[in-house]
């Protein structure tokens, strides 16, 4: 077993198949089918279900790929730490969806053209889900909303944020939950650092959401806002990159009861060249923000 069947290995997970696997890895199908193929003769399981052209990870299969993916990154690491010190290799990213709309893009292409050799793949969702992955190994990093409470994990803050009600224009100032007009809750899935924000702020003031409708983008809980659907919990700095000022309402938290940050979060055991450097660079705008990590 070398690090090149591995590498196959994960591609073929990652794809869906060989077929796609093959076209990612530039080689030819056949070839892929054969080093799989060797690759479960060597350690002596299924290492997928075939059933026609679908594969199915074994349960084998499933274990092979937490240690692949952390011996693939050590290598990535290895590799940069022997050469030129310089960050390369795959940068997995995660990130929470209004951070990656409202944060990254001028950051993100500021990291590319100081490291171009680093791969850099982005995958959004909700701080639970994203926190699990990271903690697995399955993303290298990720930007979550705090608080961050796992052992195994080192979390840095790197951004501040003001998380504010929106509601359809024209709504009757909220300064307490008891203000809100239509208790239909716009949200993503359970898991979301500011949906759980939203449920304790209504919930300290004595009021329980009669419904929670889960949206997966900003875009269509923004347009829902606007319709008079519900309200949501969103940062300020997302609505300065829409239109959706002049559509909704806009509700500050009382006493900075909407103050949040976003935390860069990585595994404890593992030190990435292109992690820190990722790490450096959104600390380098954000002089606010101690270096030290915790």
């Amino acid at each position: 077993m070398d690090l090149s069947d591995l590498h196959i290995f994960r591609t073929v997970v990652r794809e869906g198949g060989v077929t796609r696997a093959a076209a990612a890895l530039h080689r030819v199908q056949s070839n892929v089918t054969t080093r799989i193929r060797q690759l479960e003769d060597d350690l002596g399981v299924a290492l997928f279900l075939r059933e026609g052209r679908r594969l199915q990870t074994t349960a084998a299969g499933r274990l092979l790929l937490d240690y692949a993916e952390r011996l693939l990154q050590l290598a990535d690491e290895a590799r940069a730490a022997v050469t030129t010190g310089s960050p390369c290799g795959e940068l997995r990213l995660g990130s929470m969806e209004s951070t990656a709309a409202a944060r990254l893009p001028v950051r993100l292409a500021e990291f590319h053209a100081r490291y171009p050799a680093v791969r850099l793949e982005l995958r959004t969702g909700p701080t639970g889900r994203l926190l699990a992955e990271v903690a697995e190994g399955r993303l290298d990093c990720a930007l979550v909303g705090a608080p961050v409470n796992d052992g195994r994990l080192v979390a840095t803050p790197v951004f501040d944020e003001e998380l504010v009600l929106i509601a359809a224009g024209g709504h009757p100032a909220i300064a307490a939950p008891a203000d809100v007009e239509s208790l239909t809750l716009l949200t993503f899935e359970a898991g979301c650092a500011y949906r759980q924000r939203l449920e304790a702020w209504l919930a300290a003031g004595g009021v329980i959401a009669e419904r929670i409708v889960e949206l997966s983008s900003y875009h269509a809980m923004i347009g829902c806002a606007a319709a008079g659907m519900g309200i949501a919990l969103v940062p300020r700095s997302l609505l300065a990159t829409t239109a959706a000022p002049s559509a909704v309402s806009i509700h500050p938290l009382a006493a900075g009861e909407g103050r949040t940050t976003t935390l860069l979060v990585s595994r404890r055991d593992q030190r990435s060249p292109a992690v820190a450097a990722l790490r450096d660079l959104l600390l380098a705008e954000n002089a606010d923000f101690p270096r030290s990590t915790a």
